[in-house]
């Protein structure tokens, strides 16, 4: 029998679509245009949540992507608290999530290494 959800994972997860549905529809800045959340975190006493995203454009507009939703975070609250009944409504806290470009980039230096190694023993080979 599968393991169940413990209650934190389930706030994690509602904040984090409920989150990524406000964005998308509800926040109007062009900063916070093309972000996709990749998770969240809320702490045991649900105070604070750090709120992971990544950037369509790269890591080149990811400051002025935390100040669009550091300016919009009181009304993110304000909206998450009318969709998710939790005793403490937390605190938002945005952060870059790089693992996204980190394991593109792993990727390929992995496809560069194995396509250097068949270039090399493709020459090896006795004629």
């Amino acid at each position: 029998m599968p393991k169940e959800f413990s209650r934190s994972q389930r706030v994690n997860e509602q904040i984090q679509r409920e989150l990524a549905e406000l964005i998308r529809l509800e926040v109007k800045d062009p900063r916070v245009g093309f972000i996709t959340l990749t998770g969240v975190e809320v702490t045991p006493d649900y105070a604070h949540a750090k709120v992971y995203f990544t950037s369509m454009t790269g890591e080149a507009d990811v400051e002025q992507i935390l100040v669009g939703l550091r300016r919009a975070g009181g009304f993110l609250r304000r909206e998450l608290g009318k969709r998710v009944r939790i005793h403490t409504l937390p605190e938002l806290h945005f952060c870059y999530d790089r693992s996204v470009e980190e394991g593109s980039r792993l990727s390929q230096l992995i496809d560069k290494a194995v396509r250097e190694d068949q270039e090399r023993s493709g020459n090896d080979t006795p004629d």
